[in-house]
């Protein structure tokens, strides 16, 4: 009888090589599922147990993983544009003009960037309102959910400062609109100003300041805060499961005892 693929990957999973770097081994006990999650540098970051019922769309409609995939193509599009962009004045337009009218698929390119960053935007929100609606925030999550809000913020703070750096009419003024409103804090707002711009206006420091930002800083935060995200999700017992939590079993029991 031919093989399938499962017999294919099941001989695979007995080869030395598999076995050097993966140390739980094979089997579909609970003791080696778990090993393979807990011995794994990617994979001990998620729960070793899911409800299945968790994984439905119904339960959380997706938002979280497609949140992080659209991170993801903003990553990998993110670096590719690097490679044709200089931020100076005025090399930062005329590269962005290249990429539009010259470089091949650069115009694919650059909008799957910016579409990407609205739907990461979206999402977020989205995200948010689903936990928040579900009441996935309530103890002992509460720590998770602020986690959420930096993350939250560092997602705005990303497209806020990728807006400048195409250096066009559009992204000086939007920029310069920013700017001024952030000045307007009370006690701290110049300050404030003058920290986001490295001056008093939107100049070649400013389009400095914000691609270090966009390119480096935002994005170590980011992928920080969502590794927090998802090791949280872990030692909170999973994602969120109303019949499952421990104050809802403490009240079902409650109620039992007292009958």
């Amino acid at each position: 009888m031919a093989k399938t693929a499962t017999d294919y990957f099941d001989d695979l999973r007995e080869t030395r090589v598999w076995r050097s770097v993966f140390r739980s081994g094979t089997g579909s006990s609970t003791l080696h599922r778990s090993l393979a999650i807990q011995q794994n540098v990617f994979l001990h970051l998620f729960s070793t147990k899911v409800r299945r019922r968790m994984l439905s769309f119904s339960t959380t409609w997706y938002l979280g993983t497609l949140t992080l995939g659209t991170f993801f193509i903003l990553v990998a599009t993110g670096i590719l544009l690097m490679l044709y962009y200089h931020p100076s004045v005025p090399q930062a337009y005329a590269d962005t003009k290249d990429l539009q009218f010259v470089v091949s698929s650069g115009l694919f390119l650059r909008n799957l960037h910016r579409w990407s960053a609205h739907a990461m935007v979206f999402l977020v929100f989205a995200h948010m309102f689903k936990v928040f609606y579900r009441g996935a925030y309530r103890p002992p999550r509460e720590f998770n959910w602020v986690i959420g809000i930096v993350l939250l913020l560092v997602t705005l703070l990303l497209s806020y400062t990728g807006y400048l750096l195409p250096w066009d009419q559009l992204a000086f003024w939007a920029i310069t609109v920013g700017s001024n409103i952030a000045s307007a804090v009370p006690v701290f707002g110049n300050k404030i100003h003058f920290l986001l711009l490295g001056g008093n206006l939107v100049n070649a420091n400013a389009l400095l300041r914000f691609y270090v930002l966009h390119c480096m800083i935002l994005p170590l935060a980011a992928i920080f805060f969502i590794a927090i995200h998802f090791w949280r999700i872990r030692k909170d017992g999973g994602l969120y499961a109303h019949q499952s939590e421990p104050a809802t079993l403490a009240t079902q029991a409650a109620a039992k005892e007292a009958l």
